[in-house]
């Protein structure tokens, strides 16, 4: 069993920066790919990045890549998204999930466990 927790949300301009953080419980946290999605309004919830266990392969969708950086400190259990140059389209509650395997990251059906999200808000 391993709970999220998603920190970091909060209210910022166009063209700011965040930086989200997702403490995962369980001593098994390294053995997790990890990935990023996020759900706007009336919106599909979508991936936005996502991170191997050993942290050696990441990937992001188009619309973030070159903008956001995922990592993640597996002596923390925590996994990071770095978001830059941020806009209002970026608006939505992110979450963090977790997934045993390590193939079709994309996919919100790898994912085996959630956090509860936390809302990011991109003002004009």
């Amino acid at each position: 069993q391993v709970t999220l927790v998603e920190s970091g949300g909060g209210l910022v301009q166009a063209g700011g920066s965040l930086r989200l953080s997702c403490a995962a419980s369980g001593r098994t946290f390294s053995s997790y790919a990890m990935g990023w999605f996020r759900q706007a309004p009336g919106k599909e919830r979508e991936f936005v990045a996502a991170i191997r266990s050993s942290g050696d392969s990441t990937s992001y969708a188009d619309s973030v890549n070159g903008r956001f950086t995922i990592s993640r400190d597996n002596a923390k259990n925590t996994v990071y998204l770095q978001m830059n140059r941020l806009k209002l389209k970026d608006t939505a509650v992110y979450y963090c999930a977790a997934a045993a395997r390590s193939y079709n990251l994309r996919f919100l059906t790898t994912y085996d466990y959630w956090g509860q999200g936390t809302q990011v808000t991109v003002s004009s």
